[in-house]
Order: C-alpha cells, then sequence, then structure tokens
C-alpha cells in the first residue's frame, strides 16, 4: 500500500481564524445593506465565497454583487493578518504525522493570497508537501473539488488519504470525495452537528488530536483504511 495522505482546512483547524472571518464577512455584507446574524454567518464559515453568500442571502438577490462582496470580505480580513496565531499543537502535528509516513496536504477554501499568510504562521512549509486553495476549483466546499485536487496533489486515491477538518462543510467535502474526515472543535462548530455531518472521529483540537494520535485512524497510514460499512469512532475530550 502507498503511504497516506492526511488533508487539512486550515481555517479553524490549524489556524485560530474562524472568527476573524466571521467579523470580516459580518462588515462585508453590512456594506452592501445585509445583515443576518453573526451566529448564521459564523456557521456558514468553511464554505467557499459563492456558496456562503447563497447560503446566507438566498435566490432573491442580484449574484452580480458577489465578486464585490468578496472582495470587500478579503480586504477587511487582511487588517487581521497580523493577528493570526497557529493553535497549539498544530505545527507539532503536523510534524508527527510526517515523521510516521504521512504526505500532508493543505486543503484550504481560502484564497491564494491568504493561504500564504496563513502558511507563514503555521510556519510549518517543511513538511507540507503540497496545497491546493479556492483559486484552484470551480467549486469550494461543500463541493468535492477541493478534495479531490489535494488527492490528485498527493498521488493517492480517496482510500488513502484522511482528511482533517473542523466544519460540516469540511466533512460534506470530504464525504463527496469518498475521503473519511476527523473533526476538531476548534472552529467553534458543536460536536453534534460534525457527527450528524458524517465525521469519524470528534477531537477537542489539534492538541488533543495529537495527544490521542495511536487511538486515531491518522496513528499510522498502513493500517488506518475503514472499508465500507465501517465506522471507527473516537472522542476526545
Amino acid at each position: 500500500m502507498m503511504p497516506g495522505a492526511a488533508l487539512f482546512d486550515v481555517d479553524g483547524t490549524l489556524l485560530d481564524t474562524s472568527y476573524w472571518h466571521t467579523v470580516a464577512w459580518t462588515e462585508a455584507l453590512a456594506q452592501f445593506g445585509y445583515t443576518p446574524a453573526m451566529a448564521r454567518i459564523h456557521a456558514s464559515i468553511g464554505m467557499a465565497g459563492d456558496q456562503l453568500l447563497d447560503h446566507l442571502l438566498g435566490d432573491g438577490r442580484d449574484r452580480g454583487e458577489n465578486e464585490a462582496i468578496s472582495s470587500a470580505h478579503q480586504a477587511l480580513f487582511a487588517r487581521y493578518w497580523p493577528n493570526l496565531r497557529a493553535f497549539d499543537g498544530a505545527t507539532d502535528l503536523l510534524r508527527e504525522l510526517k515523521r510516521r509516513g504521512w504526505t500532508i496536504v493543505l486543503a484550504s477554501s481560502a484564497s491564494a493570497r491568504d493561504l500564504r499568510v496563513m502558511r507563514r504562521a503555521l510556519e510549518a512549509d517543511d513538511v507540507i508537501d503540497a496545497a491546493t486553495c479556492a483559486d484552484d476549483v470551480d467549486a469550494g466546499k461543500p463541493a468535492p473539488d477541493l478534495v479531490s485536487a489535494a488527492l490528485a496533489k498527493a498521488g493517492v486515491g480517496p482510500d488513502q488519504a484522511l482528511f482533517v477538518g473542523d466544519t460540516p462543510w469540511d466533512v460534506q467535502a470530504a464525504g463527496r470525495a469518498g475521503v473519511t474526515c476527523i473533526a476538531v472543535l476548534s472552529g467553534g462548530v458543536g460536536e453534534r452537528a460534525l457527527r450528524a455531518a458524517g465525521a469519524l472521529e470528534v477531537h477537542a483540537g489539534v492538541t488533543e488530536l495529537l495527544a490521542h494520535l495511536d487511538g486515531s485512524a491518522l496513528a499510522d497510514p498502513a493500517r488506518y483504511t475503514v472499508g465500507p460499512g465501517e465506522r471507527r469512532v473516537q472522542v476526545t475530550e
């Protein structure tokens, strides 16, 4: 069997950015007269921009505004670049998985520009083998395109990969690409929603995932495969 690929979402999974995105989207939408509750906006974080706007604003609107709203979000989010930080344990987890033989690929809904900034905050480029972002595909999460692109860059099939994310949109995108997803709670989404989306495991965050790695499907790329009908569950608090 080929070495496995560990595919990672970035926002809310490896970096503590979900609430900065919530504020940036809130302010961007307000510029165009839209005022959805911040709780609804936060629950949409992790979706690609167009999907997020459709999810929040519905069909009865001018989609010609999408690009301008997304550009406003990009500009507003850039104000928070100096505040971006990796979660404790994020870099250590990537390094440990690399040591164990995993191919490490980032599969982020962020723009290429934002991903470059986030990778600097993560400080793990020496163990990251490849990355995909929203600019690489026509449809972002929860569509499977980003995950499929990450698989192609890793050179493995869906049964040789695991995805780690923090939102139902991550879990759904991975599932639609045929990849099992491990979820973390660090983006602010509750365990029930992540399990309902189909997450195999739920961990409090990357620090806890690293601490319980030997009990996780990520323990060993040569023996993690989940066959049809199997559902192994590992929960850590």
